[in-house]
């Protein structure tokens, strides 16, 4: 069974927020620290919390520490020690794995996220703007009477309009494709797969192949708590629209450009399902626009092409092993809303997410690597994800055809990473013991 009152609720629910904020801390002492952990902990809740009050609630906490930031509330060294390599090290020392190198290496991350000054983040996720700013005061209160304890940077999120659908900057419909964790209640919509093992996704639980998690140490530190890779990316919706532009005559083909690139049309409607035109009445229905596979429906990539972003980053079951590789998503857009007729008017916006998993190495690491990065990604050669590879203008995109394939040379770069870190998702119990850490300790020699 499934913890509920002791699982945070962003690995287990989604907010029905417009709006929100993430804010980067820095501790200059472990007392001040705690101090903030106590103070921030009435307001983060749990899934049972969550559930039950979904209805009435107008806004939703969330609390997770880099491995530093850890160490920063002054957790001991054998607790340290027992977390894995990669946690440990962190995303910026994890840069030449994930691609993270060129536009988008470490020195050029804005808001002081690739200092190892960073060591935690309150997630805030709003009914509406209002809100957003009464929590913002409420939490400026709490840093005031914390006084070694620094807000680094900020970042403020509003969901894209129109509203009535979650979509990015480019005006692809989101959250489309999010794996169901066995026990917890939900039902797999189709084509989604069966329930995941909770240890996919929650440490202290059996995972697909039976085991359990032994780290980190305590067990109470481990149970109910996960990882979470923050990726801020930059989507330039200008150089997305000129490009668009450049390679279709119509407005009719420049859709088709864009839904070969993400394997869906923007509506949300999979190319395998609606391979020649749009289908918005498919693309919003949850109960069929993700019920495919690649294999026999599609195997050459006449309708998804075998780069496109839908197929690097869900193979389906084109892929072995997929059941330890899936990923939760969360996350929201941030900046100005370009209107179609707009040109690029030098204002960052993206989108700003976190892939919630049990193994960072085994789930995010390997989808950044492998999925996203290969160059030789089912034996393409020189191609990466269109969406979120790193591409340096080198690099193409194959789209297949009867009689005659066409090939898009020099693809620029749609996104560019802005930051990231790895966190650790603690229990609310163990937040508790974060909380409830004393500064002296015995001397173990």
């Amino acid at each position: 069974m499934l913890e509920f009152d002791d699982i945070q609720h962003i690995l287990l629910t989604r907010a029905p927020a417009l709006a929100a904020r993430y804010e980067f801390l820095s501790f200059h002492n472990p007392s001040a620290g705690r101090k903030w952990l106590a103070g921030i902990l009435p307001t983060v809740q749990s899934t049972a919390e969550a559930r039950s009050s979904v209805e009435e609630d107008k806004r939703w906490v969330t609390v997770a520490f880099t491995w530093n930031g850890l160490r920063g509330l002054g957790l001991d060294a054998a607790s340290l020690d027992s977390f894995p390599d990669e946690f440990k090290q962190g995303m910026v020392a994890r840069a030449e794995i994930l691609g993270d190198t060129g536009a988008n290496h470490p020195d050029n991350w804005v808001g002081r996220l690739a200092s190892p000054d960073l060591h935690a983040i309150v997630i805030l996720f709003a009914r509406d703007r209002t809100e957003r700013e009464r929590c913002q005061s409420e939490h400026q209160a709490l840093i005031a009477r914390c006084e070694a304890v620094e807000v680094l940077s900020s970042l403020d999120l509003e969901a894209t309009p129109p509203f009535d659908y979650a979509h990015d900057h480019f005006g692809y419909r989101d959250r489309l494709s999010q794996p169901v964790i066995e026990g917890s209640g939900e039902e797999p919509m189709p084509g989604s797969g069966g329930p995941l093992k909770a240890g996919e996704f929650i440490l202290g639980y059996a995972d697909e192949d039976g085991n359990v998690a032994s780290q980190p140490q305590p067990e109470t530190l481990r149970r109910n708590g996960s990882y979470m890779a923050y990726r801020r990316l930059q989507e330039h919706v200008g150089a997305f629209r000129d490009f668009l532009r450049r390679n279709a005559q119509t407005p009719e083909e420049q859709e088709l450009v864009a839904a070969k690139l993400m394997g869906r049309w923007r509506s949300g409607a999979p190319l395998v399902l609606a391979p020649d035109k749009d289908d918005p009445a498919l693309g919003a229905d949850p109960q069929r626009n993700n019920d495919f596979n690649f294999k026999e429906s599609d195997p050459h990539g006449y309708a998804v092409p075998l780069g496109a972003h839908i197929r690097r980053m869900n193979p389906r079951d084109t892929a072995a092993n997929m059941n330890r590789r899936r990923l939760i998503r969360r996350g929201a857009t941030y900046g100005p809303h370009l209107p179609e007729d707009a040109p690029e008017d030098g204002q960052e916006r993206g989108i700003a997410a976190f892939v919630i998993c049990g193994s960072l190495i085994r789930q995010f690491e390997f989808a950044q690597n492998v999925w996203a990065n290969d160059k030789n990604f089912h034996e393409l050669a020189n191609e990466r994800d269109p969406i979120i590879g790193n591409q340096d203008g080198t690099l193409e995109f194959k789209i297949p055809k009867r009689p005659i394939r066409k090939k898009i040379t020099g693809l620029p770069a749609f996104t560019n990473v802005r930051g990231g870190a790895y966190f650790f998702l603690p229990g609310l119990n163990a937040l508790r013991d974060l909380a409830a850490l004393s500064d002296v300790r015995p001397n173990p020699h």
